[in-house]
């Protein structure tokens, strides 16, 4: 049996390509050749082509055929319409800003998409009006359509946000790096509260290689894969904080003006970001095969071990994230006094107490219509 990895030296890629090897399968990868890692065993074959052109991608994949190919990068909409008449099975990988509100709260009523949102839940349309995301969903459309043709069997999986090893864009390093440089207090946007789905490699990974051991149940099928804890993001700022073996105090910046709000939530809102994997766990059997704590532990030692150049391209271009511990610092001192002119004009100490007092009558005697509170 012969297997084709698309990418493969991505976060997902060495644990799917060990995955197929274990099943049997003869692997190879198809990708640029900018990222090569020693992860990959040296009898899978790569096929250096760039696989986001028709005019290099199909002389790559001429008189070639395999039963079985995962698509997890490239331009999915070209990759679907190439592979015809080249493979019996295609799983292949979008992402969960296919769902309308995930990037754009505002096309939702109430703001923001539904949460958790299921594989039927409304998506976005299709079209340059709705940017990236539209090319998102377009690329799935043309995966079905060919599997509407009897071309091959068709799987498609939305993924969140991928962490672990070889992340290009570790949101994580935001947090690690102000730890390392012994910062003692890190601004939260929106105190952190944030909900959103995330996904370890070697987990999204596994939810993949559940559809090549289950072909039938898979097939013409969404499935959203995803971990199945979902943290909020002051969870994930205290794990990595205690993994680093740190105490931190984290303050709370609107997320207008919070200099970690972009880096750690990709968007300048907190809307949650949430998605459902009943289905995956109820037609495939997904389970996390690493616990998220264990996940995030993970990620930190890999992170710490490679770290991104300081002020390089990956901080200030990926993250968008200047590092500025002046300007965070001014943030600070005036949140501070802002909040001690607030304490003035707050509720009194013993409204603030009687407000907790549970609203229900609690008699201290049977028989009374009131209790000593009057209630």
């Amino acid at each position: 049996m012969k297997a084709l990895v698309i990418g493969g030296t991505g976060p997902t890629g060495p644990y799917m390509v060990a995955g197929l090897l274990a099943r049997g399968y003869e692997v190879s990868i198809l990708h640029r050749g900018n990222h090569e890692i020693p992860e990959i065993p040296p009898e899978v074959e790569h096929i250096h082509t760039d696989p986001h052109f028709s005019e290099t991608l199909l002389p790559a994949l001429k008189g070639r055929r395999f039963d079985l190919v995962i698509a997890t990068y490239g331009r999915l909409k070209l990759i679907a319409e190439a592979l015809v008449g080249k493979t019996d099975q295609l799983l292949s990988i979008g992402g969960v800003f296919a769902y309308r509100g995930a990037s754009s709260p505002g096309d939702c009523f109430p703001p923001g998409m539904p949460v958790p949102a299921s594989e039927k839940d409304p998506l976005v349309g299709v079209g340059k009006a709705y940017g990236f995301d539209g090319l998102i969903r377009a690329a799935e459309q043309a995966v079905f359509e060919q599997d509407r043709l009897g071309h091959y069997r068709a799987t498609h999986f939305r993924y969140p946000y991928v962490y672990g090893p070889r992340q290009l864009v570790p949101k994580e390093w935001s947090l690690i790096r102000r730890i390392m440089d012994g910062r003692k207090t890190i601004a939260l946007p929106d105190g952190g509260l944030s909900l959103c789905s995330h996904g370890y490699a070697e987990n999204l990974a596994h939810a993949v290689l559940l559809a090549v051991d289950n072909p039938e149940r898979a097939a013409g099928r969404v499935f959203n894969a995803a971990d199945d804890q979902v943290f909020t993001l002051r969870q994930w700022a205290e794990a990595i904080a205690r993994h680093m073996g740190v105490e931190v105090d984290y303050v709370s910046l609107p997320t207008e003006i919070a200099p970690t709000a972009f880096p750690l939530l990709q968007f300048t809102t907190s809307h949650h970001r949430v998605v459902s994997t009943e289905l995956i766990r109820s037609e495939l059997g997904y389970r996390d095969l690493v616990p998220v704590v264990t996940a995030i532990g993970q990620t930190v030692d890999w992170l710490l071990a490679n770290p991104p150049e300081k002020g390089g391209k990956i901080e200030q271009q990926s993250l968008r994230d200047q590092f500025d511990y002046e300007r965070e610092d001014r943030l600070f001192e005036r949140l501070s006094r802002f909040n001690r002119d607030l304490a003035g004009v707050g509720l009194a100490p013993e409204a603030a107490a009687e407000s907790r007092i549970h609203p229900y009558p609690h008699p201290k005697q049977a028989g009374e219509l009131q209790d000593h509170r009057g209630r």
